[in-house]
């Protein structure tokens, strides 16, 4: 018992503990901002991952586009809904029927 009262009075070891103790929990870079940063580092390389696999997707489609003319007429049906002269275009909508 002597020997922790001995560790108490002991100004090394409270100038120890104020010291871990300010650093852990009220400093600016306190071990709850530590983590919350850590959480948004790991959110923004996740969206990072999806932005640049998405943009080899559209990399690839564009090259694909630019190269082949009969993707790009089948991209522009698709999409814009172009029509050649002659010809009559029809788009089907289906309706989502709820269930309640």
């Amino acid at each position: 018992m002597k020997r922790v009262i001995d560790l108490i009075k002991n100004k090394y070891f409270l100038v120890t503990v104020a010291f871990v103790v300010w650093m852990l929990f009220f400093d600016k870079n306190d071990l709850y901002t530590q983590y919350e940063h850590r959480q948004q580092l790991t959110k923004l390389e996740q969206e990072r991952d999806f932005y640049t696999k998405e943009t080899a997707e559209v990399a690839k489609e564009l090259d694909e586009l630019t190269s082949d003319p009969k993707k790009l007429e089948k991209f522009a049906r698709e999409k814009y809904l172009m029509k050649k002269a002659d010809e009559d275009v029809f788009v089907i909508v289906t309706e989502k029927k709820d269930d309640n």
